[in-house]
Formats: structure tokens, C-alpha cells, sequence
């Protein structure tokens, strides 16, 4: 019976993310390398289940309990809050939920709180759904400083319809490597053709490996909103384009579309593997280095273009990431700024006169992006910003800023299924 293995997976997936501050990505491999692909798929589900409305689950166990748990019994909560979200959002056989909740409880070596486990689900399974609906799910989903940040950022509205976006998985896009051929594969895959000339297919898709394309590298898999930046730059043949922190690649796949010449760089080489194996696969050609931006030197001389998608704390991508709604602290973030800005000048160091840079960042926090680029203008006279115009993102003014940049919220395009929030400006090197 596979019901067992796949729970302690998930279980030991749960304490690397919460207890130890671990990535999901980064610790799930290891936790279902043994599991068939069924059960590897079940604990992903369940486990990004869990985190996306951890806060939810969290308040309806507090609920239940009497007195909060001793310190060396914090395993039980991740076994509650599991078997919680089997109930509650995944909607499982009360049965299946309950019984491996306890059967879990004993195999974590905490047998003493079976009878416990079992009394706070069964009375979920009772009394939680009426409490779940009756909850603020996107206020309590999301930590207080990102809903601060983000209500004075957006208005509190928009906070709130930016929290509601993260209560749902993301659904999958995917970029062609012909635009022009959105027709033919949106029939063939059976996915929605959005304005911008993204490919979405829902987020119970199959596996990305046995889509049709996949194997002959006709798309890659790209958010919406990550497709953007990359059209704004502008590039095709005949133009030296860099894309700066390029891992995993599919800004790069996009540049070398075009058929312009790309180097793509990142300090990573390990990252970069990714970049390489998407090159092959599409069998679009682009030069690989691993380098530091903020130290490299281009032999060839300037480029025409240069995209910059700066390391950032990654707000906008929650959607995908529930586990970081839990792992970012408003202290981890305080420096990426600084770090944004030095890179960005280094950019422009790349850049030859009267070439365009695009800086971007999945972030939601203003510091981030409208604070960087805001900061550039300010202290550098040989830059000027490049309004992006509406047609340039399928119409959707909604999607721009009255100073001409583009700011995508994971609530734009809602009745599709949303985007990750994005930030990018155009810039031009004057001298």
C-alpha cells in the first residue's frame, strides 16, 4: 500500500520546508526519488496544498487544540495540518485523511498523540468545512508584512485580490518557439491562446515530458507574465543581445528565437545546465558562460540590447512557490535593492550607446522595481525610459504603469487563471 510511504514523504517534506527553512523545490527530489510517479505527484499536491493555506489550517487547529503543543511534539502539527489539508482542500475520503493521519503519527515516532490526531480531524471533518467557508482564506494565507507592503503599494483591494490569486495552483504556459504557429499548437495541445501569445493549459495538466512538442522543443514552459520583458527588448537579427542572470533560460530561448546573437550569462554554472539542455532541445543556438554580471567583460565589445532579470525576492511568483510565502522575511529582502541597483549599473556598462536594456524583476515590492529604475534616472543623465506601449502586451493596458512600464499582478487576467506579478522597464543609453 503506497498510502503510507507517500504521507511520510510528504510529512518529511513538510518539516525540511518549515522546520529547517528549506526551498520545496530543493528538498522534494530527494524525499519522493523512490515513490511512482503517481504518488511523487500526490506529495507535491498535498504538500503545496498544506503551505498554500497554512494559515487557514492553522487557525482551525488552534480551534481544536486546548493548549498549544509541546516543542518536541511539532512533528503531530505537521501531521494535523496535513491530514487538515487532505480534508479540507483536497477534499479526501474523511476515512483516508484520518486513518494515515494516525497511521503517520506513529510511524514519526509520536504514537502518545495518535488519540489526539484522530480527535482534532474527526471533529474537522465534522464542524471544519462550515468554519473553512466562514474564514478570511486570503488575509489569513498571507503574512502580515506582505500584506501591508502590498496594500500600500496597490490599495488594500488590490492586496486582497493579490492574496486570492495565491489560493489556487497556477496553471501551466507555455512560449512557442514559432510564435506564428499559436494556432496550430493551442489546438493540438487542447490550451487557451491568451493575448500576449502565451499557451495555457490547466494546473492539473499531464506531465510536461508527454505533452505534444515537448520532445521535438517546440515551446518551453514560461509564466505568462515571465514572457514579457523579453518582447520588450526588441531584438532579432543582425542584434548582440545579453541576457543577464539567464538560469533557468527561457528569456534566452526567447532572445535566440528571434534569431539575434545571444550570450547568456549567470554565475551558476550548475543553473545553467538547465539553460543548456532547453538550447538543445529547441535546437536554438545561444553562447552559455558562467560569470559574475557584476565582474564580466564582454570580449566582443558592447551589445546592442541587454535584458537584466535581477535577483529579487520573488513575491510575484507565490503562486508557484506557496512555500515561500513562509521563507521570505522582510529582513532577507531589505538588501536586495542594493544588490539590483549594482547590477543594473553593471548593465549598462555592457550596453553600447543608444542601445536598450530591459530591467526586470518577479517582485511584487515597489523597492524592488519602480524604486531601482526610479533611482537610476535620478543619478544618471545618459539614460531615458522607452514607454512600453499597450499592443506590445496583447492590448492589455491594465498591464502598464502611467509611466510607461510594465507591472503584471498575479489578479491581472483572473478569469484565465492569473499571472505572476512581473516588473520591467525599458531604458536607453543615450551616450
Amino acid at each position: 500500500m503506497t498510502a503510507i510511504p507517500s504521507r511520510r514523504a510528504a510529512l518529511a517534506v513538510l518539516r525540511q520546508v518549515l522546520d529547517k527553512g528549506r526551498p520545496l523545490d530543493e528538498v522534494l527530489g530527494g524525499a519522493v526519488g523512490d515513490l511512482a510517479p503517481r504518488d511523487r505527484a500526490f506529495v507535491h499536491s498535498l504538500v503545496a496544498a498544506t503551505l498554500r493555506h497554512l494559515g487557514r489550517i492553522d487557525a482551525l487547529l488552534d480551534r481544536c487544540l486546548d493548549r498549544p503543543l509541546p516543542a518536541k511534539a511539532r512533528p503531530v502539527r505537521h501531521v494535523m495540518r496535513l491530514g487538515a489539508a487532505q480534508l479540507l482542500v483536497l477534499e479526501m475520503p474523511p476515512h483516508a485523511a484520518v486513518t494515515t493521519a494516525v497511521d503517520l503519527c506513529v510511524a514519526a515516532r509520536q504514537g502518545g498523540h495518535k488519540s489526539l490526531v484522530n480527535a482534532v480531524l474527526r471533529r474537522l471533518d465534522r464542524e471544519g468545512r462550515a468554519w473553512w467557508a466562514a474564514q478570511d482564506g486570503p488575509r489569513l494565507n498571507t503574512p502580515d508584512w506582505l500584506w501591508t507592503a502590498w496594500a500600500r503599494a496597490y490599495g488594500e483591494d488590490a492586496a486582497r485580490a493579490i492574496a486570492g490569486a495565491h489560493q489556487n495552483p497556477a496553471p501551466l504556459d507555455l512560449t512557442l518557439k514559432d510564435p506564428e504557429q499559436v494556432p496550430v499548437w493551442a489546438e493540438r495541445l487542447g490550451a487557451v491562446a491568451l493575448p500576449t501569445g502565451t499557451m495555457r493549459l490547466p494546473a492539473d495538466h499531464p506531465p510536461v515530458p508527454d505533452l505534444p512538442g515537448f520532445v521535438e522543443g517546440a515551446w518551453w514552459v514560461q509564466d505568462a507574465a515571465a514572457a514579457l520583458p523579453a518582447r520588450l527588448l526588441r531584438a532579432g537579427p543582425g542584434r548582440r543581445v545579453a541576457d543577464l542572470c539567464a538560469a533557468p533560460g527561457g528569456k534566452t530561448l526567447q532572445l535566440a528565437a528571434t534569431g539575434a546573437e545571444v550570450v547568456a550569462l549567470d554565475r551558476s554554472d550548475g543553473r545553467l545546465n538547465r539553460v543548456r539542455e532547453n538550447l538543445a532541445r529547441t535546437g536554438l543556438s545561444a553562447q552559455v558562460i558562467a560569470a559574475d554580471a557584476l565582474a564580466w567583460t564582454p570580449p566582443d565589445g558592447p551589445f546592442d540590447a541587454v535584458l537584466l532579470d535581477a535577483p529579487c525576492s520573488a513575491t510575484g511568483t507565490l503562486r508557484r512557490h506557496p512555500d515561500a510565502l513562509w521563507l521570505k522575511t522582510p529582513e532577507a529582502t531589505a538588501g536586495l535593492a542594493h544588490l539590483q541597483t549594482a547590477l543594473l549599473d553593471a548593465a549598462l556598462g555592457l550596453l553600447r550607446p543608444g542601445g536598450t536594456l530591459v530591467y526586470c524583476v518577479c517582485s511584487l515590492q515597489p523597492e524592488e522595481g519602480p524604486g531601482v529604475i526610479a533611482a537610476a534616472l535620478a543619478r544618471r543623465a545618459d539614460l531615458i525610459r522607452d514607454p512600453v506601449t499597450p499592443d506590445e502586451v496583447g492590448g492589455l493596458s491594465d498591464l502598464l504603469t502611467p509611466e510607461g512600464d510594465l507591472r503584471t499582478l498575479p489578479c491581472h487576467q483572473s478569469d484565465t487563471g492569473g499571472m505572476d506579478g512581473f516588473y520591467a522597464a525599458r531604458l536607453v543609453r543615450t551616450v
